[in-house]
């Protein structure tokens, strides 16, 4: 059971036929298939709003490294980050994942990187991170850190 919750799938929509498709995390930066129609199911291209289970789900199945965004609703400089952490997960699409944890809802996690600021960023790879900056940056910025760690 404990497997099992740290390989939560995630629900994606297949573009072409709408159906909802299971996709394991270890598979998320993976072009997959369909299990109705078969039609391509691209690599997830857009940040992930991450609760602690598939949080630890992701960082710690994923093949790739995982770019975390620690924010919260009311904070203007995160609010200013979220369009560059967009572009950093579409740019990266195939070669990273972007998770996004609101820090008010989920202050464990947070706690657990001891995050005190926001925007915070974490790098992590092989489920354990590499990297951590608070402040906001621009999505080059973001992509750096990732191509550093590997994707």
């Amino acid at each position: 059971m404990e497997n099992e919750r740290r390989r939560a799938p995630l629900i994606r929509e297949c573009p072409s036929c709408h159906t909802k498709n299971r996709v394991p995390p270890e598979h998320l930066a993976e072009t997959g298939q369909c299990g109705k129609c078969k039609a391509p199911l691209p690599p997830v291209a857009e940040p992930i709003e991450a609760d602690s289970e598939l949080f630890d789900s992701v960082t710690g199945s994923a093949s790739v490294p995982v770019l975390v965004d620690f924010w919260a609703a009311w904070c203007g400089p995160c609010r200013m980050a979220a369009p560059e952490v967009e572009r950093t997960a579409r740019n990266m699409a195939g070669r990273a994942v972007v998770l996004k944890v609101d820090t008010d809802r989920h202050p464990a996690i947070a706690q657990r990187f001891n995050v005190t600021g926001i925007p915070n960023f974490a790098v992590i790879k092989g489920g354990r991170p590499v990297f951590q900056q608070s402040g906001y940056v621009p999505h080059t910025q973001m992509e750096e850190w990732l191509r550093n760690a590997g994707a």
